[in-house]
C-alpha cells in the first residue's frame, strides 16, 4: 500500500487508519497496534512538522508492506533534511522538561527496527519494521 499525503494533521490520523487496518488484518494483537500506531503518528507528525514544515506544497510518502511474518512501514518527507545523530539525549536531565524530541525515542521503543536515512532526492525517510511475535 501506497499513499501521497498532504503536509497536514489530518494526513497523521489517515496514515494511522491505514496502517492499523492492514496490521490487524496481518494479526497484530491489540498491545502491538497501540506500539504499531504511536509510532506511525510520531513519524508523521515528524514529517509534517518538523520536516514539510506544514508547507502546503510538500507531501508525505507513506508505504507500507506486509510479508514474512513482519510490517514495513516507511514514512517521507521532502524536506531539507535531517540528521539524527545531532538530536539532543531526551533522557539527559536538562531536556527532560523540554516540549519535544521524544518522537524519535518513542519509535525506537515501539518498532523493531528503526532506520532514519536521507530520502531519495531531497527530504527524510523513516522505516520501521515490527515482526508478528512468534505463536506457540
Amino acid at each position: 500500500m501506497e499513499m501521497l499525503l498532504d503536509s497536514n494533521l489530518e494526513s497523521v490520523d489517515q496514515a494511522e487508519e491505514a496502517v492499523l487496518r492492514l496490521a490487524s488484518e496481518v494479526g497484530f494483537d491489540e498491545d502491538d497496534l497501540h506500539r504499531i500506531s504511536v509510532a506511525v503518528r510520531e513519524s508523521m507528525v515528524n514529517a509534517v512538522v518538523h520536516g514539510n514544515r506544514y508547507n502546503a506544497n510538500k507531501k508525505v510518502h507513506l508505504s507500507v508492506s506486509a510479508k514474512a511474518g513482519k510490517l514495513t512501514i516507511r514514512v517521507g518527507d521532502e524536506g531539507d533534511g535531517f540528521d539524527a545523530s545531532k538530536l539532543p539525549d531526551p533522557l539527559d536531565e536538562k531536556n527532560l522538561l523540554r516540549q519535544s524530541g521524544r518522537g524519535i525515542l518513542l519509535m525506537q521503543a515501539f518498532v523493531d527496527e528503526l532506520e532514519i536515512r536521507p530520502r531519495a532526492g531531497h527530504g527524510t525517510e523513516v522505516r520501521m519494521v515490527k515482526r508478528l511475535p512468534e505463536r506457540p
